[in-house]
């Protein structure tokens, strides 16, 4: 059962890793191999979890790039179910002619 209300992958990787190894942000973009910018974006939860930062943070700590994504897809499914009442579709049927139609 999925949970309802997952915590930002900036939140994880903020505690679970990079303080984890008492790193500051500035080193552990060098160990990443990317910008301080990029790396406290996903930090300060300002972007989501890439899957190149989930190959990055595997290589350099041994977190499951696997592990990493399925949490960040279960976040991002969490933040669409609070908007989902928002968003309009009409469901799609094929009639029994063959012709698709949406439904009405």
């Amino acid at each position: 059962m999925p949970m309802s209300n997952p915590p930002h992958m900036g939140s994880f990787v903020r505690t679970e890793i990079i303080e984890a190894h008492d790193l500051s942000v500035t080193s552990a973009a060098n160990v990443l191999g990317v910008s301080r910018m990029a790396l406290s974006n996903l930090l300060n939860e300002k972007s989501g979890l890439s899957a190149e930062m989930a190959i990055r943070l595997e290589k350099a700590f041994g977190v499951s790039r696997e592990l990493l994504m399925r949490m960040q897809m279960n976040y991002e499914l969490a933040q669409a179910r609070l908007r989902e009442n928002t968003i309009k579709v009409k469901r799609y049927h094929v009639s029994p002619s063959g012709k698709a139609r949406a439904a009405v």
